[in-house]
């Protein structure tokens, strides 16, 4: 019986070769859970590579909705044959936290390729008409009997709502959320002084701090960053604790996705944010290629879910 099963598993792998070694034999979706944005910018430099590479079309999919939920739970439900992709962001993660009940589960319900790009830290930005040079001003206006300061962000749970609230809890004050539909609106408040505060990554506000409509007051890393040298950590602003990631921008596919074309999808993406016009277009958007193998990026989503989590909690975010 051991050798009749040892013969079953073994007759079973060369099919599985073979259908690595004919990936892909038909166009591949890329499914991007959102309407523009990081993601969506990043996926749709990279499928044209993916097709050079391959000579198969990769055609980048818009399905957002319920803060990446609907087109997530498209991608689970989908066949495991590497022809539907998800190409998402730490939503992905962080999901799991606020929300008491999904269509999917993270881990079950998905095959992890790889993480694509990373993002160093958030920038905490105000609106250049605020009559605040620094964090330790802005935390004292904000602090103020009767203020009526508040942060903005694309929604609830996201990298930005999370961080905002983060600095929050460690700076002692007691800024209204103010959720917008997606990062564009979220940015505009801000340039309209509708909000008073973005967390937001270097894609998204960077643009308005050099042309000095926003103003740059901390950023949430260990380190300054080399392309504002200026501008303090949050450490070095008097805030502790409040270091905040910008997250990732990661690959996925359904649960049960043969590993070989995992691997075969993850060389493909590797090679493709090494060709010189993509890593310069990704390096304009302020993140840095990652490209990990699916083995490797299987344990940094699972700690992802366990970090945001706990900060989730420390952000006092109940799940909705």
């Amino acid at each position: 019986m051991r050798f009749r099963a040892l013969f079953s598993v073994l007759s079973v792998l060369p099919c599985a070769v073979a259908l690595g070694q004919g990936y892909p034999a038909k166009p591949v979706r890329i499914v991007v859970p959102d309407a523009g944005g990081g993601p969506d910018a990043l996926a749709r430099i990279i499928a044209p590579q993916l097709q050079s590479q391959t000579g198969q079309p990769f055609v980048v999919e818009n399905r957002p909705g319920a803060n990446t939920i609907l087109g997530t739970d498209y991608v689970a439900k989908s066949p495991a044959d590497g022809y539907t992709l998800l190409f998402t962001t730490t939503a992905f993660a962080v999901n799991p936290s606020i929300y008491k009940k999904l269509p999917f589960d993270p881990i079950r319900d998905f095959t992890p390729i790889t993480q694509v790009v990373g993002i160093e830290a958030m920038i905490i930005t105000v609106p250049a008409a605020l009559p605040v040079k620094t964090l330790k001003e802005f935390i004292a206006e904000a602090s103020k009997p009767g203020a009526k300061l508040s942060f903005g962000s694309p929604g609830i749970g996201n990298m930005m709502h999370l961080s905002g609230e983060l600095f929050q809890a460690r700076a002692g004050t007691s800024m209204l959320h103010i959720p917008y539909k997606g990062t564009g609106p979220a940015i505009q408040a801000l340039f309209a002084n509708e909000v008073q505060m973005i967390n937001g990554p270097a894609i998204v506000v960077l643009q308005g701090i050099q042309a000095g409509k926003l103003r740059a007051l901390a950023y949430t890393h260990r380190v300054r960053a080399d392309f504002l040298p200026d501008v303090p950590t949050t450490a070095e602003a008097g805030v502790q604790g409040a270091e905040m990631d910008g997250g990732w921008f990661a690959m996925f596919g359904p649960a049960k996705m043969p590993l070989d074309i995992a691997n075969r999808v993850q060389s493909e993406v590797r090679q493709a944010v090494q060709d010189s016009t993509a890593r310069e277009r990704i390096a304009a958007m302020m993140m840095k290629p990652i490209v990990n193998p699916p083995a490797d990026f299987a344990k940094v989503v699972e700690s992802s879910i366990a970090r945001y989590r706990d900060l989730a909690r420390i952000a006092k975010i109940e799940p909705e």
